[in-house]
């Protein structure tokens, strides 16, 4: 039995938008597992599309899932409306589908891990962070359309 191409595995990459540093994860090209890439620091606008369209390429990426963060009572601020207008210009700028999901308490949650487990410095958490956000955010998405 040969797979259609809506039931193929996707290769996805998430992404956790910050004003200094860009986390990135991208699934196994089953679509399976999360890897975290090596963040990118946010320098401009141009520069991040730049930097993005070539992991884009690179990793043969399907599908973009960007965080976006909700307030408590789930409502949008004005930091996640800024995020929804970056999803559209990336959907726009890389000919991709992009997702967003909430991505409440991830770099916390991040944060926490880091000191918890892994007993990492203030200066290993500040490099690894935010790739390890855009991890949760995209388990947080392949959880979500697997149920």
């Amino acid at each position: 039995m040969t797979q259609t191409e809506e039931s193929r595995p996707q290769r996805i990459l998430g992404i956790d938008y910050g004003a200094k540093r860009v986390g990135m994860a991208l699934t196994d090209p089953l679509g399976i597992t999360v890897q975290p890439l090596p963040f990118v620091p946010y320098k401009s606008d141009s520069q991040f599309l730049q930097d993005l369209k070539h992991v884009v390429l690179e990793k043969s990426v399907e599908l973009i899932v960007v965080g976006v963060p909700k307030r408590a009572d789930g409502s949008l601020g004005p930091e996640a409306e800024r995020y929804l207008q970056i999803a559209k210009i990336l959907e726009h700028e890389c000919s991709l589908p992009v997702e967003c999901v909430d991505e409440s308490f991830t770099s916390r949650e991040s944060e926490d891990f880091l000191i918890r487990v892994c007993g990492a410095s203030r200066k290993r958490r500040k490099k690894v962070k935010d790739s390890l956000s855009a991890c949760l955010i995209l388990e947080s998405y392949l959880n979500r359309i697997q149920h």
